[in-house]
């Protein structure tokens, strides 16, 4: 631990290790069935079975569920599912997640994961999020079997920013910076994040925009398994991604008339990439209206590989 990091006192509450939290166990099966009233015959669908996974909540200083935490959780659910019944050779291509409730930071989640269809190269699998009876997100989740590169490949060019060692690191950056929510949140999490602009959990950027860049990867490293890689990143995304909506407005993450939370979230990933080398979240918002703000990411390997693209929309508001 180094000296700046020694400052703060690790809280009891502190973010417990990810890949512990992505360690889930499979508890049963739930069935599923639609009814139509009166009897409809184009209504009448097969019933179905979902397998159920459970998993630990991270503690948060805020008392609720981490989005970043559902959205890595659901990964690996629906991940397992697909290879037991499609083989190893699918990986995830996308995870498109609507949030529906704020769950218990101190309880188990239940994720069932329901099999949508199983083609000759893509698998779907609805996921289901749920705690003590309320569903708290919705999910689906889209696997590709992996293949050679097709007649159609290019990819937008990475942003040219400072590399990562360049800048300082979270331990630097957050000096002074008084808990709870940094330390707590980012200071002791699972990721390590340094920011192009610099962070905005202290205060406003003295020249706004819409635009930012987010150096991020695992504090540790990480075995090989794609789901693993493709949760992390896809944690990683829900640190940051309305950042650029904040920063566009003058606005902190400390600022006290701040209310915000995650409405949905979707996530791309067009190429393999680890989440504990550095990986550059080039983000910005093209909107904000009606207390909703849009983010827009892409995330690069070092060596300019695009390896995802995010979008992720929130409520916003600045309580006067």
């Amino acid at each position: 631990m180094t000296t700046n990091e020694s400052a703060h006192q690790l809280p009891p509450y502190h973010v417990a290790d990810l890949l512990d939290v992505l360690d889930l166990r499979e508890t049963g099966t739930l069935e599923l069935s639609v009814q139509a009233e009166p009897a409809d015959p184009q209504l009448a669908l097969p019933p179905g079975r979902a397998r159920v996974f459970s998993g630990p909540s991270q503690k948060q200083r805020y008392e609720r569920t981490f989005g970043g935490q559902l959205l890595a959780q659901a990964i690996v659910a629906a991940s397992r599912t697909v290879t037991d019944a499609a083989g190893p050779g699918r990986t995830i291509a996308s995870m498109h997640t609507i949030f529906l409730a704020g769950g218990d930071d101190t309880r188990e989640i239940r994720y069932a994961v329901e099999p949508l269809s199983d083609g000759r190269s893509f698998s779907t699998r609805r996921v289901l999020v749920m705690q003590d009876g309320r569903i708290l997100s919705v999910g689906l989740a889209v696997f590709q079997e992996a293949g050679p590169p097709t007649l159609m490949e290019h990819q937008e060019p990475a942003p040219e920013v400072p590399d990562a060692e360049s800048l300082r690191n979270v331990a630097a950056a957050l000096e002074g910076v008084p808990e709870p929510y940094a330390p707590v949140c980012i200071l002791h999490g699972p990721i390590e994040l340094r920011h192009v602009e610099g962070n905005l959990y202290a205060g406003p950027d003295p020249t706004p925009s819409s635009r930012q860049g987010v150096w991020l990867r695992s504090r540790r490293e990480l075995p090989d398994d794609p789901a693993i890689h493709a949760a992390f990143l896809a944690y990683a995304s829900d640190y940051s991604i309305l950042e650029s909506v904040l920063r566009r407005h003058d606005t902190s993450w400390n600022d006290p008339r701040l209310r915000q939370a995650s409405l949905d979230h979707t996530i791309w990933f067009h190429r393999f990439g680890r989440a504990d080398e550095w990986v550059l979240h080039a983000g910005h918002s093209p909107s904000a209206s009606g207390g909703r703000g849009l983010g827009l990411g892409r995330m690069y390997a070092m060596d300019g590989t695009l390896l995802a693209s995010i979008a992720q929309e929130g409520m916003l508001r600045l309580k006067e």
